[in-house]
C-alpha cells in the first residue's frame, strides 16, 4: 500500500474489512462480503450500542438514511445513482460501498464526451482477431461486463457527462442483465452472475448536458447527496481528510482549530453571498463544496511545509483560498476583494484572532493575482 500514489479503499482497509468480515454473522444478499449491517457499519463507522470489540473510522461523514437506502438499492435488482452538487462525496461513497460489498471498487468506466459504447460493453483485442479471428479469448471484456460475469458492483462515474448511445448501452444491462455479443456464432450472451449491480453518479449542476432518458432513470433508484452546511460535520470532513494528508506526505504540521474555524465561516460566508447573488457574474464559478475546502487547506499545508516555517499560518490560508477560488478574472477576484474588504476587514477589527491576518493575506494575494 505505501508503494501506491492513492490506494483504493478496499486495499487502504483491508485488514478492518477481514476483521468485519471475520465477526459477521448477518444475512448477506447473493456473494455480498458483509451484510449491510456491516457495510453501513464500515461506512459511517463504529458506536458503543454495536458492542463490537474495537472501533470501526466514519469514512463517509452524511445522513445515516442516505447510506442505507443505497446498500438496500443494491441488494435490489435496481442500478444506484448517487446524484449531488459537485465536491458531496459521491464517488467516495460508491468506491466505499463497492469495496465493502465486493471488496473491489476498481471496475469503474469514467464518463466523458470521449466515452463509448465499447467501454460500458467490450471490445477486441485486434491483433489476435487477425490471428485467429473473434472468439471469447479476443474479446476485451468492460469493467461493467466484467463485474456482471463476477457477480460484482460496476461504477459509472459522471454519467450524465456521457452521451446518449452510451447512456442507452446500460438500459439492457440494467434490465436484462446480460449483454449480447452478436459477433459471435456461440457463447454469445454474457449473463450477469447474482450480485452484480451499477453504481452511477452524476452532478447535478451537469443538467442539459446530456440528461438521461426516462427510461434510463426507470431503471435506477436516485439517491441524492446533499451539501453539507452544519458545520459540525464539515469540520469533522475537513478534519478527517487533513489527517490522512498528514499521513500521506509524512508531514509533521499542526492545523490550529482557530484557523480551522476561519475556513469554515469564510466559505459559510461566500455560500451565502452566492445564494444572495442576483445574476451568476456576482457569483463564484467555485461550487464552494466541502472538497474545495480540503483542497484550499491542503495547498496551504503543502506550502506550509515545504516554502513556509512549517507551520500554518492565517497569511497562508487566505493566500491559498484567493489562489484556489480565483479561477475567472476579473469576476472572482472582484467577489472576493468584496467579500474582504466587506466581511472579513470589519470582522478582523471587531473579533481580532487570526482574522487580521487573514485578511492581511488575501489582500497581498489579490494584488499579485490582479
Amino acid at each position: 500500500m505505501s508503494d501506491l500514489l492513492r490506494a483504493p479503499a478496499e486495499i487502504k482497509y483491508a485488514e478492518e474489512l477481514d476483521w468485519l468480515e471475520s465477526v459477521d454473522d448477518g444475512p448477506k444478499p447473493f456473494s455480498w462480503r458483509l451484510s449491510p449491517k456491516m457495510v453501513r457499519l464500515f461506512v459511517l463507522g463504529s458506536e458503543r450500542a454495536d458492542g463490537l470489540d474495537r472501533d470501526v473510522s466514519q469514512k463517509w461523514f452524511g445522513d445515516r438514511s442516505i447510506v442505507e437506502r443505497a446498500i438496500v438499492t443494491l441488494a435490489s435488482d435496481r442500478g444506484l445513482l448517487l446524484i449531488g452538487d459537485p465536491g458531496t462525496g459521491k464517488s467516495w461513497l460508491a468506491e466505499l460501498l463497492a469495496a465493502a460489498i465486493c471488496r473491489n471498487s476498481t471496475q469503474v468506466v469514467q464518463g466523458t464526451a470521449g466515452t463509448t459504447e465499447d467501454h460500458i460493453k467490450y471490445s477486441w483485442n485486434v491483433s489476435m482477431v487477425i490471428a485467429k479471428g473473434q472468439s471469447r479469448e479476443s474479446m476485451i471484456p468492460s469493467p461493467i461486463m466484467t463485474a456482471m460475469e463476477t457477480g460484482t458492483i460496476g461504477r459509472v462515474e459522471e454519467l450524465t457527462r456521457s452521451t446518449s448511445d452510451v447512456q442507452d448501452a446500460l438500459i439492457s444491462i440494467l434490465s436484462e442483465k446480460y449483454i449480447s455479443v452478436p459477433e459471435l456464432d456461440s457463447d454469445n450472451i454474457v449473463f450477469a452472475q447474482p450480485g452484480f449491480s451499477v453504481i452511477a453518479t452524476a452532478n447535478s449542476r451537469d443538467r442539459g448536458v446530456n440528461d438521461l432518458s426516462s427510461a434510463l432513470k426507470r431503471r435506477f433508484n436516485f439517491v441524492r447527496i446533499p451539501v453539507v452546511t452544519n458545520k459540525k460535520s464539515e469540520a469533522e470532513i475537513v478534519r478527517f481528510r487533513t489527517e490522512e494528508l498528514l499521513r500521506r506526505h509524512q508531514i509533521e504540521l499542526d492545523v490550529p482549530p482557530t484557523l480551522l474555524d476561519v475556513l469554515l465561516q469564510s466559505f459559510a460566508d461566500l455560500r451565502a453571498a452566492s445564494a444572495a447573488a442576483a445574476g451568476d457574474d456576482e457569483k463564484l464559478e467555485s461550487a464552494l463544496s466541502t472538497a474545495e475546502q480540503i483542497g484550499v487547506l491542503e495547498d496551504a499545508i503543502l506550502h506550509s511545509n515545504f516554502f513556509g516555517e512549517r507551520a500554518l499560518t492565517a497569511h497562508t490560508l487566505a493566500s491559498s483560498l484567493v489562489g484556489s477560488l480565483a479561477r475567472r478574472e476579473p469576476e472572482d477576484l472582484a467577489i472576493l476583494n468584496k467579500y474582504l474588504h466587506g466581511v472579513v476587514e470589519p470582522r478582523s477589527k471587531e473579533e481580532g484572532g487570526s482574522w487580521p491576518e487573514f485578511l492581511e493575506g488575501g489582500r497581498d494575494a489579490i494584488a499579485t493575482l490582479s
